[in-house]
């Protein structure tokens, strides 16, 4: 098993909160036409440095639309999602940076237009990766451009000039799911990342002596068991005293080359009737996500609640950096709610916690099979090794 360690973060900005930090993101706020100009909002009683109710309703909506938890707070991941917000195609050049990768709505609009013309600038996350570069090289040859990698003037002239080409199927969505056909339908060789969430000094939702953090960990061992005994190379990318950032834990998967990326988590909430199995994967909620992330996001959480009789909370695109930041098929499972009274005393139960392992491992074996030969959810046993 392979681990990694943690670096601290940003104060999450909230109610409350005022200076330069506020103000910057107000002002963003404004540029996108979330905030009323002038002040922090319309009849505001406080300074522009406050973060008072108009830019919560801000936050909030901004949020919701960009696919982000919905919390009202502005930590590093909506800071970093408003300052890439403020870019617009055509503001600045735009390169393949190694050290570096330009990030920002701009390169978002140029990966769905270079898709949209059909060629392969991966996945529309709004990173310029080597991908895009190569997208971008390709559109410009073709074109009578300099293929120099760089969109500047000229080549913006050109995607403006274009109409739009749809083909039938983004390239990068059919080569996904093509791979995944022509792999295989065994584990053997496979890498797959398991994240259990929090861990270190952010033990998650407490319950008595119970954290989050070490319930996942015991979660993410049991699924790693399964899947080693299967064939499959498995990572961790923390151990108990580890909390890597999502940057850490998604630099990781990378760095291994991982097949397959699986975020474990556990669920709270302060209404009394909030329960059950979620799943997430990468999706803009307009139709740009990973096919292969929504698929085994619906098989790991059809196969749990299959198998448990847990609620079934359904499965939603999210832009989040851990799902944004991998490049290969990434989802999130949230197994339950552990301030719900039924659904911790199953996740407390360790046999409970066995059953979700398995279904994890059917999930990631149905992920490999043809269409003809997948099983009905709940019902897919892995033959035994001999």
């Amino acid at each position: 098993m392979r681990t990694m360690g943690s670096e601290s973060s940003m104060q999450p900005l909230g109610p409350g909160s005022s200076g330069p930090a506020v103000s910057d993101v107000q002002a963003a706020l404004r540029s996108l036409g979330l905030l009323e100009p002038g002040g922090a909002g319309a009849g505001a009683s406080v300074g522009p440095e406050v973060y008072d109710q108009a830019t919560e309703l801000a936050v909030r909506h901004f949020q919701q639309v960009r696919g982000l938890s919905v919390d009202g707070r502005v930590g590093e991941e909506t800071y970093r999602a408003l300052s890439e917000a403020r870019w617009s195609l055509g503001d600045r050049l735009l390169h393949h940076d190694p050290e570096r990768p330009v990030r920002g709505d701009d390169v978002t609009s140029l990966q769905e237009r270079l898709l949209e013309l059909g060629y392969d600038a991966g996945r529309a996350d709004g990173i310029f990766g080597r991908e895009t570069e190569d997208g971008l090289r390709a559109f410009q040859r073709d074109y009578g451009l300099a293929a120099d990698g760089t969109c500047g003037p000229a080549t913006l002239r050109a995607l403006r000039q274009l109409g739009r080409k749809v083909t039938g199927g983004r390239p990068q969505l059919l080569r996904q799911s093509a791979s995944l056909v022509d792999s295989g339908p065994h584990l053997i060789g496979r890498r797959i990342v398991v994240d259990p969430g929090h861990g270190g000094t952010d033990p998650g939702f407490t319950a008595g002596e119970t954290t989050e953090a070490d319930l996942v960990l015991d979660l993410a061992r049991r699924i790693e068991g399964r899947l080693a005994a299967a064939g499959a190379t498995v990572y961790l990318t923390r151990g108990r005293d580890q909390d890597p950032t999502p940057e850490q834990r998604t630099a990781f998967a990378n760095d291994a080359r991982a097949d397959l990326f699986i975020s474990l988590h556990m669920d709270a909430h302060g209404s009394e009737h909030a329960r059950g199995v979620a799943s997430y994967y990468y999706g803009t909620g307009s139709g740009t996500s990973s096919t292969v992330g929504e698929r085994f996001a619906d098989l790991a959480r059809r196969e749990v609640v299959a198998r448990t009789g847990m609620l079934d909370l359904g499965g939603h695109p999210k832009t989040w950096d851990l799902l944004r930041w991998t490049r290969m098929p990434a989802v999130r499972l949230d197994c339950g709610y552990l301030s719900h009274p039924v659904d911790r005393l199953l996740l407390l139960d360790a046999r409970l916690r066995g059953t979700v392992a398995s279904a994890v491992l059917a999930a990631v074996q149905r992920l490999f099979l043809p269409a003809d030969a997948d099983p009905p959810t709940g019902t897919f046993v892995l033959p035994q090794r001999v």
